[in-house]
């Protein structure tokens, strides 16, 4: 069985050198993982592509539900694993709860991957 990552917060955006600048402290690359695998599912992936891709900025859980085709519960899981990496927020309104991209979340993410991306 694989070793389990330790919970620590991951909720504000990575903030370290880029990977390539030098090695990494055990510190950055932890970091860097935790919010890896928050993506490393294709599930999570598909509602980032919807959350990044939407016209509206948002979408409820019930809409994504029916674009992934799973319960509400299951997506929910995936968006609170999304949520506690810091890449989703989340409002409650009513009975619905809306979900954005934290676009600056991903561009901290995108920076340490490659500084000389989307330039």
């Amino acid at each position: 069985m694989p070793k389990a990552l330790p919970v620590i917060d991951v909720s504000a955006p990575i903030c370290c050198a880029p990977v390539s600048a030098a090695p990494m402290s055990d510190d950055d690359a932890l970091q860097l993982a935790l919010r890896l695998k928050a993506l490393a599912d294709p599930v999570r992936i598909k509602l980032m592509s919807i959350l990044l891709t939407t016209d509206a900025g948002e979408v409820c859980t019930c809409d994504l539900a029916t674009s992934v085709d799973l319960a509400e519960s299951t997506v929910s899981h995936h968006l609170g694993q999304l949520r506690k990496a810091g890449m989703v927020e989340s409002q409650r309104r009513g009975m619905n709860v809306y979900h954005r991209v934290r676009t600056e979340a991903l561009d901290a993410l995108r920076m340490v991957l490659d500084p000389n991306c989307c330039r």
